[in-house]
């Protein structure tokens, strides 16, 4: 009876090697999960760090193209290239005995830009220090014993 009873509970052998298989598939499974994520983890950051590169040679060119501009401005605006351009228009600078000084009745000429007043320095105040924060613990001690006051462990006893 005990060796039927032993039977019946005890897993056909297929059984046990189909438990096997499974869970060596389940592990398999797992680990082809974690690869797959890992796989898609590293090539988005992949393709980020490479369009951060391209932002940055981007920026890069900006920056030259920017002092490139800067530069060819300071040329144009240089003494040279101004004489230069007056020359070829037949221009010259004006003498004092050429300029003419017209008044127009009624103009009131403007007063000329309105400055903001002169910054006004103020000494700072300096930092008031309660005595509580300059004595040492020996003064302290010694004025509480010279006042004769109770120490807070006295009232709660009285």
């Amino acid at each position: 009876m005990e060796k039927d009873l032993l039977q019946a509970y005890k897993q056909a052998p297929w059984r046990t090697q189909i438990q096997r298989v499974g869970a060596f598939l389940l592990i398999v499974v797992v680990i082809a999960v974690i690869a797959g994520l890992y796989l898609n983890i590293s090539g988005q950051s992949a393709a980020t760090g490479r369009r951060i590169q391209n932002l940055e040679s981007d920026l890069a060119n900006l920056k030259r193209e920017n002092n490139d501009l800067q530069t060819q401005l300071g040329e144009i605006e240089s003494v040279r290239e101004l004489s230069a351009r007056l020359d070829s228009l037949n221009m010259r600078p004006l003498t004092i005995d050429e300029a003419l000084y017209l008044e127009v009745p009624g103009y009131i000429p403007a007063d000329g830009p309105k400055l903001a007043p002169p910054p006004v320095i103020k000494a700072e105040p300096s930092p008031v220090l309660l005595p509580e924060f300059t004595s040492g613990f020996v003064e302290w001690l010694s004025q509480k014993l010279q006042s004769g006051t109770t120490s807070p462990t006295d009232e709660v006893q009285e």
